[in-house]
């Protein structure tokens, strides 16, 4: 019996979940939910229909993972603690900060339901904090770094499109290349924020806008560029398509120790993405959850889980006897 998995949200996250469930053949789509009029969505996979997500409760039966694809910001708070009433869930929330808070949220939905809900699945966090884990298990006398990019940050865009005569834009995250090199070397240095990333900004402004201004506002923005050295370039609408339409991303998580009695020994671990398509890989990483929830509540088990909680082999469409011959 193959995986039954709804998605709720049907933009680029959704539409990754649709393609990652294709290539998975222990599951299948069982329904699309849309804050949109269902009769305009149009998804790729035949035969399966799109309905309402006030008519969600309707099909709690029918699906065994609901995979959730709203945003962090307004969406998951909400979201994931009511939908784990009636399903196992899994969601990207990714606001570092209020993890704690979400995951005691969840918990108690979940529990009080009976269903597994799994939060902040996907690659930071996700497989970046397992990296994390993994590191500072092993070597115990350490320092962390975590480098993004280069790749396109889709809030930093965001928040350059809300400025008054700005059409269009893409900001790239980039990893100094001298930091990022001093601490692959095992150098252990202190990083400040602008030491660690710089940002790039593509612009595309409506005719007669203020481009002094407009790159000023950028440069100047708190939490969101003040602190890093930022290079504004304004270019055309066609431009822009042409060259920056995608969502590349990846980075690196690096944990550089010392053993030894003394502690003569450097180590230096790495683990990097990258990713041509940031929302296709983080929905390649949902479903693997998905895999898990389903596995873990047929167990018996329930509440709020992480990433940090769940067993690889869970991951994994093949057996224990097959990992073991093939891959340990």
């Amino acid at each position: 019996m193959k995986i039954r998995i709804g998605i709720l949200g049907y933009g680029n996250l959704g539409r990754g979940i649709e393609c990652a469930v294709r290539q998975n053949d222990d599951m299948e789509l069982a329904a699309v939910f849309t804050r949109r009029e269902p009769s305009s969505v149009k998804i790729l996979t035949e035969g399966v229909n799109v309905y309402s997500v006030n008519d969600v409760e309707k099909h709690k039966d029918e699906i065994d993972v609901m995979i959730l694809c709203g945003g962090s910001a307004t969406d998951l708070p909400k979201q994931t603690p009511e939908f784990v009433k009636y399903f196992n869930v899994i969601d990207s929330f990714d606001t570092h900060a209020n993890i704690p808070k979400h995951f005691d949220s969840v918990d108690a939905a979940a529990k009080a339901s009976g269903n597994v809900g799994i939060i902040s699945v996907g690659w930071d966090p996700g497989m970046f904090s397992l990296n994390r884990l993994y590191a500072n298990a092993i070597l115990s006398d350490g320092k962390d770094y975590t480098f993004w990019g280069k790749g396109v940050s889709q809030g930093h865009s965001d928040a350059i499109r809300r400025i008054d005569g700005v059409k269009d834009a893409r900001q790239y995250t980039v990893p100094v290349e001298e930091s990022l090199a001093a601490v692959r070397n095992g150098e252990n240095p202190d990083l400040t924020t602008r030491q660690k990333h710089t940002r790039e900004c593509y612009v595309v402004v409506e005719d007669g806008a203020d481009k002094d201004r407009i790159a000023n506002e950028i440069k100047t923005m708190p939490n969101y560029f003040a602190d890093y050295d930022t290079t504004v370039y304004f270019i055309s609408e066609e431009e822009l398509k042409a060259n920056h339409s995608g969502i590349p991303h990846g980075g690196s998580v690096i944990r550089t120790g010392k053993t030894g009695w003394n502690g003569e020994n450097t180590h230096v671990i790495e683990y990097s993405l990258k990713l041509d398509s940031n929302p296709e890989f983080t929905s390649s990483v949902l479903i693997a959850y998905a895999r898990a929830a389903y596995r873990m509540k047929k167990e018996g088990q329930s509440g709020c889980k992480t990433v940090f909680d769940v067993a690889p082999a869970y991951l994994c469409r093949q057996s224990g006897e097959e990992l073991r011959k093939h891959l340990l």
